[in-house]
């Protein structure tokens, strides 16, 4: 607590809480996202929203873009379990890392991780949003959590390889 009060008189303190109110934010935005989606929308019904997305509300008891969703409670109990464990290695990484980048990319991988999880929680289910259709062919549906996933290990990948030819 006396931490976050002296950051006036370092300003590098305050500087090191950046991430992780950047992942309650992203939290909070996939939260609230979900939310306005289960209020507002009508389950299974699209609604243009993008030219290549439309808001369509479906759950899933799956993984990432509703992969493994087989509409069991217990194998969803397992995804949450799992989920859990590589949060927890994931924060690991995330507090051990010096790179500004993959500081950030790992959290918007953990924010997304914990936004399904929240969503998980109660009934073993995610709820998505965002499906992505190009020219009537249909790719699936996400949430932000999900987006957030992507973007965040996009980001880190190329990190990874830009980070490892400089030191080459």
């Amino acid at each position: 607590m006396w931490r976050i009060l002296r950051a006036r008189e370092n300003p590098e303190v305050l500087y090191k809480f950046f991430p992780y109110i950047f992942i309650i934010i992203l939290v909070l935005i996939d939260v609230v996202a979900k939310n306005y989606s289960i209020e507002y929308l009508e389950f299974g019904q699209s609604e243009p929203f993008l030219p290549f997305i439309d808001l369509l509300l479906i759950y899933n008891s799956g993984i990432a873009f509703g992969i493994f969703d087989l509409g069991e409670k217990f194998f969803s109990n397992i995804i949450f379990i799992i989920g859990m464990l590589i949060v927890s290695y994931l924060f690991y990484l995330f507090r051990n890392e010096k790179i500004k980048i993959k500081i950030y990319s790992l959290a918007m991988i953990i924010a997304g991780a914990l936004g399904n999880l929240i969503d998980r929680a109660p009934d073993g289910q995610v709820t998505d949003m965002f499906h992505l259709s190009i020219m009537n062919f249909s790719f699936f549906v996400f949430n932000p959590a999900d987006a957030f996933i992507s973007i965040g290990a996009l980001i880190l990948i190329a990190s990874e390889f830009f980070y490892k030819n400089e030191n080459s």
